[in-house]
């Protein structure tokens, strides 16, 4: 589909040991037999086997550039379809920059923002959610994110989408056959045959948006707000997940008057980890602006911690929180163990009903019992993931809720006694929005916005 060749460099533009300058497009060797000299003297890359390295020098009008490796890939067995070539050469910066000068010099263009992939999928070599997946893949935070961004590369989505849409098809056509040819094929009985029919596809689709939450969770990472009252440890607590003093920690209350944010990973899953202010009533206006945000925090989080101070008495700062977390998905961390206790985890326990876990921010103890429960709240205990595919898209839930939509509407109109003609309307949109999908009718911007997020090397 395309007639022109685009470069890029591949990997990081820091220094390292290797760098890669990735060629696709109809030009791609000859434009690197222009920049590429051999030991063997007469050795063309156009000439070479598909799938084979060489080991060379890249040239430009000053002369030796780089001593590289080039691996020859021809189309359409490589990732975008295309006459691939990609030069291994050494990881400077100025070295990389080089060697793509050498290739843009002599007819490549610098590819676009995921154009790469972008042609993968144009050339049909993924289908536009598996072109997802590989951004997916490259962002991935924890061992959750990978497994399943592979799995949706590998065509997991794609595979569920596509038997929907099979069978969806299969009515489609037995209607449409029915009404051109009524003489030759009933449809007498066929309203429960449908219903049936109709209701195991919109099951598939129900299963696949109950991984919604899940998918977020795995692609984003646990969002985990900490709350306490001011000077109850959250800051110190941050600063033992982190492992490094990112919060400011004194022994004045209100230190904390801003967001703090980071993501870490804690026993092979990411926490998006929120410190906020300290949670408690005050006329300076600075901290209650910090108060109100710790508020709007803990109502977008997936998780909350609860930090309370074991050293001191409850008060009314504490039973605000304890009123704030009684709905939500949240540990009470009982911090300061390492001093007399005042509070108690029974106390806590029957004030909060959740599970308390007694923690030294100081000394670090009680994180191993909370990696334990946060896998058991949001992975049922498991370190494998339990379903084969989540939903991790925004796009892909939205096109999945019109779709069951449409099979709703097929229901109510054999509710009705509708014509046959009425249930053929709404699968049809049914089949043509699960195709949204894997990129069937998707509109041009709707692509563009998507390859947009990509690095230029991908």
């Amino acid at each position: 589909m395309f007639d022109d060749t685009i470069a890029a460099i591949s990997t990081a533009v820091s220094a390292s040991g290797i760098g890669i300058i990735r060629m696709s497009g109809v030009r791609a060797l000859e434009i690197a037999d222009q920049v590429y000299r051999s030991k063997k003297k007469g050795k063309r890359l156009v000439d070479v086997p598909t799938h084979t390295i060489h080991y060379g020098h890249i040239y430009d009008r000053d002369g030796i550039v780089d001593e590289v490796l080039v691996m020859v890939m021809r189309g359409p067995r490589t990732f975008t379809g295309e006459d691939t070539v990609e030069i291994d050469c050494h990881g400077g910066i100025y070295a990389m920059k080089k060697v793509l000068d050498a290739v843009l010099g002599h007819g490549a263009r610098i590819a676009e923002p995921g154009e790469f992939t972008k042609r993968a999928f144009f050339n049909g070599r993924l289908d536009l959610s598996q072109a997802e997946a590989v951004m997916d893949v490259i962002q991935s935070k924890d061992r959750y994110a990978l497994k399943n961004s592979i799995q949706q590369l590998r065509g997991s989505v794609k595979d569920r989408i596509i038997q929907i849409r099979k069978v969806i098809l299969r009515e489609i056509a037995r209607i449409e056959c029915a009404l051109d040819d009524p003489e030759h094929m009933s449809l007498d009985g066929y309203g429960e045959q449908l219903r049936e029919i109709v209701n195991v596809q919109r099951q598939e689709i129900d299963r696949l948006l109950s991984t919604v939450e899940s998918g977020k969770i795995i692609r984003e990472g646990v969002k985990t707000v900490i709350l306490g009252k001011p000077n109850a440890g959250k800051s110190s607590l941050l600063n033992v997940l982190v492992g490094e003093d990112k919060a400011i920690v004194t022994s004045i209350p209100g230190t904390t008057r801003d967001v703090l944010e980071e993501y870490i990973h804690f026993g092979g899953i990411t926490l998006h980890v929120v410190d906020t202010a300290g949670i408690r009533e005050t006329a300076d206006i600075v901290e209650n602006i910090g108060v109100e945000k710790a508020l709007d925090q803990a109502g977008q989080a997936d998780l909350l911690l609860y930090v309370a101070d074991a050293s001191v008495p409850l008060d009314e700062n504490d039973l605000r929180i304890i009123e704030m977390i009684r709905d939500k998905q949240a540990v009470v961390l009982v911090n300061k163990s390492d001093l007399p206790a005042v509070v108690g985890v029974d106390t806590l326990e029957a004030l909060t009903g959740k599970t308390v876990i007694s923690v030294s921010a100081k000394e670090g103890s009680g994180l191993e019992r909370l990696r334990s429960c946060v896998e058991s709240m949001f992975f049922q205990g498991s370190l494998d993931l339990p379903e084969d595919v989540y939903i991790t898209s925004l796009r892909h839930k939205n096109a999945l809720e019109e779709a069951r939509e449409s099979l709703d509407q097929v229901s109510e109109s054999l509710d009705a006694g509708m014509p046959e003609d009425f249930y053929s309307i709404d699968l049809m949109h049914a089949y043509e929005t699960l195709g949204y999908i894997l990129g069937e009718s998707v509109d041009e911007d709707v692509i563009n916005e998507i390859f947009e997020s990509f690095c230029v090397g991908k």
